[in-house]
This record gives structure tokens, sequence and C-alpha cells, in this order.
């Protein structure tokens, strides 16, 4: 295994590391300086983006009953919740920065861990950025349109914005978060009551269709929970992004067992959030006008207020979008700046601004590869938007890894203290890792030939890897010429 210089920016653990070439002292570092309310802010306002306005139509459509479909978002719920009581343990052992890149770097060594940071930095994480982007373009050129190209506009703007909030520093990344986490919120809990209390009742929409449809609807459903519960996992997904502030987050009273307060805490608010929305759609629509729905939120709403409330579900999808963009942004840079302390090419990335307390030159690569990636939406939306999907199947290969790295670490560093001990070991974590096995399997069925594109993204980060020894070796080489140019001058 590959020796690894510490990216380690919160509380020591047992294992003493080296430290990077570059010099640092701790103002160099992120400070433990986040709050539980911030930590649980990003999670929900990660997880709760988009989808859940598209995906429960999805959902109905692939499920056999009410009972069915409202059993898949709370087993959706508990196998979150078994997710992250594995990343429970991994953050409050190892808190970093560096989140998963950290864990698969002890776990594997930096070759690995280096594939699954150039496949984010390159085009999963801001890939993501700028699909949020899009979406939130989409929705606000409905409201007021900029011309033929309105939609790329607004996309660059928000990654420009958000970008620049967050390089302006920490509290201005995490306040906006909290701002838009609650606006998302209270837009949801406006849907469960409109749902509940303004929509009429699923059994006076089914008086304008007929009973004979909704039942061939529901048979033909029948069948299909396994791809329920894949579209249920992608709605849920993104939560462990929290492991790239493990090493931002105070300590408080509970010690280092808060990051997974924080991780628990926020599932059981998405679950809640989740089976309170499903229920609304539920007695508003009913299962068969759910799964015939284009757009479950927008059908709801225009039952409860007509077309303003349409329009309502414009803005609340806009803001979700920019919230999960927000989060992700803030959760990426990071990545880039681990990867940036362990490889000397790539230093530039790894510094951090005491200032800002950020990593401000990770925030402008990332912010730069997502404007690019956002021009390409210009040339080709569906092409772009085709090789974010495409590579899914990488993402999910190294989030079972980080699984499996649980059990690696378990045994290669046993001596290290573990504040939190993931419960029913060594279950839970193999239910997590079987999990991630199945929706690897399901992306790669879905993705079929167009994995190869996830497989060429990390075949040029390979490529990267094997050139970094001759690119470090010329650096160090021109260096110290340069180094005994500047000598021979001041004799």
């Amino acid at each position: 295994m590959d020796s690894f210089p510490s990216a380690e920016t919160g509380g020591a653990t047992a294992v003493s590391e080296a430290k990077p070439a570059a010099a640092t002292t701790a103002a160099d570092e992120p400070r433990p300086v986040l709050s539980l309310f911030d930590a649980a802010a990003l999670i929900v306002g990660i997880v709760v983006g988009a989808g859940i306005f598209r995906t429960p139509s999805l959902v109905a459509a692939n499920a056999g009953s009410e009972w069915a479909f409202l059993a898949a978002w709370l087993l959706g719920g508990i196998v979150s919740l078994i997710g992250a009581l594995c990343y429970a343990e991994l953050t409050t052992t190892f808190p970093s920065a560096g989140g998963d890149y950290h864990f698969l770097t002890r776990a594997f060594g930096k070759k690995l861990a280096f594939l699954f940071a150039w496949a984010r930095v390159s085009v999963i994480q801001t890939g993501s950025v700028a699909r949020l982007a899009f979406i939130f373009g989409d929705y606000v050129s409905q409201i007021y349109s900029l011309g033929g190209y309105s939609s790329v506009i607004y996309a660059a703007l928000a990654v420009v914005a958000l970008t620049a909030i967050n390089i302006i520093g920490l509290k201005s990344g995490t306040g906006t978060q909290k701002l838009l986490t609650t606006a998302e919120v209270l837009g949801l809990l406006l849907i469960i009551g409109a749902g509940f209390f303004f929509a009429p009742g699923a059994s006076d929409a089914a008086a304008t269709a007929t009973d004979t449809a909704a039942n061939s609807d529901a048979a033909t459903a029948s069948a299909s929970f396994g791809l329920t519960m894949v579209f249920v996992l992608l709605t849920f997904g993104g939560w462990n992004e929290a492991a790239y502030i493990s090493a931002e987050l105070r300590t408080g009273r509970t010690g280092k067992r808060r990051m997974a307060k924080a991780l628990i805490l926020g599932i059981l608010i998405i679950t809640a959030l989740y089976l309170l929305v499903n229920f609304a759609y539920l007695n508003a629509l009913g299962l068969s006008g759910m799964s015939g729905s284009e757009a479950v939120a927008g059908d709801l709403m225009r039952r409860a207020f007509g077309e303003s409330g349409v329009w309502l579900i414009g803005i609340l999808v806009a803001i979700s979008a920019l919230t999960s963009a927000n989060a992700t942004i803030f959760t990426g840079a990071r990545t880039n700046y681990a990867m940036g302390r362990d490889f000397p090419v790539f230093s530039f990335l790894g510094k951090w601004n005491a200032n800002a307390d950020a990593p401000v030159n990770a925030f402008i690569v990332q912010g730069l590869i997502a404007l690019a990636l956002v021009c390409l939406g210009l040339v080709t939306r569906k092409g772009f938007e085709t090789i974010v999907e495409y590579t899914a199947p990488v993402f999910w290969f190294f989030f079972l890894l980080v699984g499996v790295a649980l059990f690696v670490l378990r045994r290669k560093e046993p001596q290290v203290e573990r504040p939190f001990k993931v419960p029913l070991y060594p279950l839970t974590p193999l239910i997590f890792c079987l999990t991630s096995a199945y929706l690897l399997y399901s992306s790669l069925a879905y993705t079929g030939l167009g994995a190869l594109v996830g497989a060429g993204v990390l075949l040029v980060g390979a490529l990267l890897l094997a050139a970094l020894p001759f690119v470090e070796n010329f650096l160090q080489i021109n260096q110290t010429r340069r180094r005994s140019e500047d000598e021979v001058s001041t004799i």
C-alpha cells in the first residue's frame, strides 16, 4: 500500500502521519467552526433536490399499491440510515476535509484515491453542479426569459455567483446554505399542506378518469419493486457529502460523535419530509394519478391553487436546484484541496485561505470546470447530460469501495480510537455494501455501453497518474536549476 501524507484537518487520530511536503500552519488548514445546524442544513440541502418533484411519479408507476409505494420511501430512509451509520464511524474516526478521498487513501492507497478525486473534479461533481445550474436556469427562464440562450445564461450566472459566495468565506457559504435550505423546507411544507388541506381528494380526481385505466396501470406496475427502489435511493442520494465537512464540525458536548449525530439527524429529517410529501401526493392525486403525471408536484399545486400553484412550484424547484448546487460546490472543492495536499503537481489546490476559511484555489478550478461543462451544454445539452449520467457507475463503484474501506480499516488500523462504532458490525456495513453493489449493477444496466464514458474518464485519470512522476521530476529539476541560477547571480 502507498504511504500517505496527511490530508487530516480535524481532530488527530492515534496514528501518526507524514505531513505534506509544503510546510503548513494551523491557520492554513480547516478549523472546526461549523455547527450541528450547518451540517444538517448541508445534508438536507444536498439530498432534497429537484428529484422529489419528479421521481415520485416514476416510483408510483413501478409500485403495485399505495402501501408498496410508501414502504419504498420508508425503506429508502432505512437503507440511507444504514449507510449514514457506516459513514458516522469513518467520519468520527478519520475526520478530514478529504472525506471519501481520505478514507480510500487510508484503505487502498493514494493511486486509487487519485482516480476517485480525478473523476469527481473532471465530471462527476462538476457535472452535478452544471446540471443543477441548468435546472435552475430552465425554471427561472419560464418566469423571466433572457432570450434563446436564457437557460445557459442563468446556469452560468448561478455557477459564478455560488462559487463567489463560497470564495468570500465559510460564513457566507454556510449562511447561504442555511437560507436556501430553510426556503426549500418551507416550500415542501407548503406542498404537504396543499396536498392535505387544499387540493381535492384523490377520489374526486378519480371521477374524471376511468377505473379500468387505473386498474390496468396498477397491474402493470405490480412486479417492479426493484426498479422502484433504484429511483427512491437515487432521490435519497447525496448525504455522504457530509463527510467532507467532518474536520470543520465543532465537537461540542458530544465530542467527535457530533458528526454521527449530524448524519443521523439529517437522514431522519429527509425521511420524514419525503414520507409526508408523498402522503400528500397520494392524498391529492392517488397512485394512478401520480403514475400518469409528468410533473407530480405541479399537478398537485395546480389542483390546489390553479395555475398560480404551478408558478410557485417553478420557484421552489429553482430554489431546490440552487440549494443542492451550493452544497455540491461547498463539498466538491474540499476533495480538490485534499488531492492538492497529496500530489505536488496539484499543490496549488491544496492551499487553505485562512481569511476566507476556505480552499479558494480549489473553488476557482471547480467553478471553471463547471462553467466549461455549462458551455458544453450550450453546444449539446443532451450530450452534456448523457456524459454526466453515464459516469454514474463510476460514482457507485467508489461508493461501494468506501463501504469496503470500513472493513479494511477495521483490520488495518485497529488501534485507532473510534468515537462511534457502527452498530451490529459486520451486518450493517455488509448491507450497505450490498445496496451499493446493487445500485452499481442497476446503473450499469441502465447505461449499457454508455458506461464506457465513465471508463474513459478513469482511463484518462490513470494516464495522468502514470505521467505524474515524470512531471514532478521535471518540475523538481527545473526548480533546482532556477535556484542554482539565483545563487550564481547573487555571488
